[in-house]
């Protein structure tokens, strides 16, 4: 069915600290709203707002017809344990819940229960509007064509991040809410899965607001763009596509600090001028006094007049100013300025595979015949579980090699950003950001610590927080970091930008520019692909590595 959600007047906050407030929007038919902001901003906030999974401090949210279905995909898939592919798909494109109302009113109308066939006529178009009635065998046909490659009765917990990134898509492709509302549903896909993606949302007719910080993404389905601003506390909705939003908001910014600028220059010079107006009238009173005798009648008038004069003109500019319409100055956006420090280089070899070759159940990698010298700035890609994260850890050592050998050069000392960020993170322990941070650099102290993080925007509130508790985006800032934090010569970045908003991802292509170190690069991120300069690329496919 057509559907439209209204938001009107909400806010939000976390604690005494606001994220926005005033913010309305109408999600209308084929609309396509890419909502952007700073890490932290409260996109998905808002998303869990308009999904009616939170309750706003102010405002409301309300949905025409009231019985429209709204899909929320939150950015990180959560995989139950216990939950089977079948499953996950059933519960993400909201079958599940259909299912459950429609057998509760299917026992009601049997125990004869006063409006239970209303209940269940409701229950039973709801069950058929999300595509319950054929969902397997339409979950069969998807999930062949993304290449799965699973049974459906294979748990969830059993995939690997590649299947269930195909997974996640497959649930995406197979739903059929009347609203989607889609957080960072780019993460982990391959360029296949986000073709794919591309032309599944700007092919529904159903409104959708998406989170994304793919900027060819957004470029490509977007109809209009929120800019959550939370530097500035505005909400701003520019019509047209991303790249209308990227001018029209430089255009805006420039205009703002013009409006500022011309108005403080006004004030400044009113107020100089009120300054000389109000000396002369009180060098005019002294004079006065000093000259004044009881026989120069005319010459004391003419003083006090002039004095006079020059007290009107003094209250004159003083109204001028207090009738300029006051223009608040922007204020500074906070900036990451990222540096990635460098430690002393390494041998001319920095890491070889010799014959290597590796088997994960069905999965094999290998043989490979590879070596990254000193300085080489190497980009890889390929399809998702074609075995690019495998490369990478076999580069490293860490992969346990069946036939063949790998090995890192003398000297080389690794910076890495894993995919899952668990390198850094260990999801099970309590341990508060600023000790997991140190453990990781313990050369620094915590007060260097400390500083460090909250130039990645990660400040007081963040650090005694079990580091388990950041957000996505918060825990690649904390990796990205480590790297500032450490010198490094052999830097691994598997998916960077993943959680990343747009400001951080164009502050690690600057970094990148002046590392001089060796760089393996995994990415998705086709801008990034473009803006960041390699010598080698490298694909991976089916477990077998190609230089292109």
């Amino acid at each position: 069915m057509n559907a439209t959600l209204v938001a009107k007047n909400l806010a939000a906050g976390h604690g005494e600290r606001a994220l926005f407030s005033g913010l309305d929007l109408v999600v209308a038919p084929g609309d396509v709203i890419g909502l952007v902001g700073v890490n932290g901003a409260g996109k998905s906030t808002l998303l869990r707002l308009l999904a009616g999974l939170d309750t706003a401090e102010e405002g409301q949210v309300r949905l025409s017809p009231p019985t429209a279905t709204v899909g929320h995909l939150p950015q990180e898939p959560e995989r139950r344990p216990g939950e089977t592919v079948r499953g996950f798909l059933a519960r993400r494109t909201g079958v599940t819940d259909a299912q459950t109302v429609l057998d509760t009113a299917a026992q009601a109308l049997a125990d004869g229960l006063p409006g239970a066939d209303d209940a269940y006529a409701d229950a039973l178009e709801r069950w058929l509007s999300l595509g319950a009635a054929d969902l397997d065998e339409r979950a069969e046909s998807v999930t062949a064509s993304l290449g799965l490659g699973i049974g459906p009765d294979q748990p969830m917990t059993t995939l690997s991040g590649g299947q269930a990134a195909r997974a996640g898509l497959a649930s995406l492709l197979l739903s059929r809410y009347d609203i989607f509302l889609l957080d960072e549903p780019t993460n982990d896909l391959d360029l296949d899965g986000l073709g794919r993606l591309e032309t599944f949302v700007s092919g529904l007719r159903a409104g959708t607001v998406v989170v994304s910080h793919d900027r060819e993404f957004l470029a490509r389905t977007v109809t209009k763009v929120l800019e959550l601003d939370l530097v500035q506390q505005q909400i701003r909705l520019y019509g047209g596509g991303y790249t209308a939003y990227l001018e029209e908001r430089e255009t805006a910014r420039r205009r703002a600090r013009e409006a500022y600028e011309e108005y403080a220059g006004q004030r400044a010079g009113l107020e100089a001028r009120a300054r000389t107006q109000r000396n002369w009238m009180e060098k005019g009173v002294r004079n006065a006094r000093r000259k004044m005798s009881d026989n120069d009648k005319i010459g004391r008038n003419a003083r006090v007049e002039a004095t006079e004069k020059q007290a009107a003109k003094a209250r004159q500019t003083e109204r001028l100013i207090e009738r300029l319409d006051v223009v608040e100055e922007p204020r500074k956006e906070w900036e990451l300025r990222m540096e990635i420090a460098a430690a002393p280089r390494s041998g001319a070899v920095v890491a070889t595979l010799r014959a290597a070759e590796a088997r994960r159940g069905g999965f094999r990698f290998g043989p490979v015949d590879l070596q990254i010298d000193w300085a080489d700035r190497v980009a890889v890609t390929g399809a998702n579980g074609s075995g690019k994260t495998t490369l990478l850890a076999a580069l490293l050592g860490r992969l346990p090699l069946d036939a063949g050998h790998s090995a890192l050069g003398p000297g080389v000392v690794v910076g890495e950003v894993d995919q899952a960020r668990g390198r850094l993170f260990a999801r099970e322990s309590p341990d508060p950001l600023l000790e997991t941070f140190r453990a990781a650099a313990p050369e620094m102290d915590p007060a260097e610590a400390r500083t460090l993080l909250a130039k990645f925007g990660l400040g007081a509130d963040h650090v005694l927080r079990p580091a388990t508790t950041l957000s996505p985006g918060e825990r690649t800032r904390a990796a990205l970091a480590l790297l500032q934090g450490k010198g490094v010569n052999l830097l691994v970045l598997d998916e960077p930008t993943n959680h990343l908003d747009l400001p951080a991802i164009e502050q690690l292509e600057a970094a990148l520019a002046s590392y001089n170190g060796t760089l393996l690069l995994v990415t998705h991120d086709r801008r990034m692909l473009d803006a960041v300069q390699v010598n080698r690329r490298l694909t991976v496919d089916g477990g077998r590595v190609a230089e292109l």
